[in-house]
């Protein structure tokens, strides 16, 4: 019956893959029908496949045996919480599909956006609540070793740290238009406090490792989540750095047509 149980994730593995190859394919095409409104950033198409590669990556690891022990575990979780979303945020596919959707599905999609659920959740403050929160209830609990003894507890905690993280990604970065986001000065704000409750939840790990695991995994695997999640952390800064520098740069002059005609 364990070893049953131990495989049932391990077939997830090749949908998995599936899944990615679709996502891909999905978005090259997108990038294909929009080019009637202009080029198409081939960074954003290149974040994307990135993004796209290390979400897979990660499920892998997590439904294989490897991803059983703390140490890949943490290595997951950074890949799939955390480095994927950021990439895939980055590739703005939300931009992408208003630009190739016909009239009436953009439309759907924009009403979509500016619900008011979607804006609850993009909202950083939720967005933040469901990320960090969600990784210490998963730690500082018994859910870590209860969902290793469960195949969906398994996949439903993964999908949760995957769509938590892009929620926060978007919500502080994303270059996706997002109706009434809060200030440049806001975003900053949550984003530190959350650095600092990762900062505290890795030495949390260090000091308090989850049942089952062993002081020297939850020593490297602690470490792992400190400096990687710190290396994250500072491409999100640099990408909200970045978007509010655009906000406020000074705009080109435009000229008024008999200005222009006359010069």
């Amino acid at each position: 019956m364990h070893d049953h149980a131990a495989a049932a994730p391990f077939a997830l593995i090749p949908a998995v893959w599936l899944a990615a190859l679709l996502a891909v394919a999905v978005y090259v095409g997108a990038v294909r029908s929009s080019r009637r409104r202009g080029p198409w950033p081939a960074a954003r198409t290149a974040s994307w496949l990135a993004g796209v590669l290390a979400a897979a990556a990660a499920a892998h690891l997590a439904l294989s045996p490897a991803g059983a022990g703390f140490v890949a575990h943490m290595a997951g979780h950074l890949m799939l919480g955390m480095l994927a979303p950021l990439l895939l945020v980055l590739a703005a596919p939300g931009t992408l599909a208003l630009r190739s959707l016909s009239v009436v599905p953009a439309r759907r999609l924009s009403g979509l956006l500016r619900s008011g659920p979607v804006r609850v959740l993009t909202h950083p403050v939720p967005a933040a609540l469901l990320n960090g929160g969600g990784l210490w209830l998963l730690y500082a609990t018994p859910l870590y070793g209860a969902m290793h003894a469960n195949p969906l507890l398994l996949a439903a905690v993964h999908a949760h740290v995957f769509a938590a993280g892009y929620l926060f990604a978007f919500s502080i970065a994303g270059p996706d238009p997002a109706p009434h986001r809060p200030s440049h000065a806001a975003r900053a704000a949550v984003l530190l406090a959350a650095v600092a409750a990762h900062a505290v939840l890795a030495k949390y790990l260090y000091a308090h490792p989850p049942l089952g695991v062993s002081a020297a995994d939850a020593s490297l695997g602690s470490q792992l989540m400190y400096y990687g999640g710190d290396a994250v952390e500072l491409g999100l800064i640099v990408a909200l750095g970045a978007s509010w520098y655009r906000s406020t740069r000074p705009r080109p002059h435009r000229r008024a047509p008999a200005e222009a005609a006359a010069a």
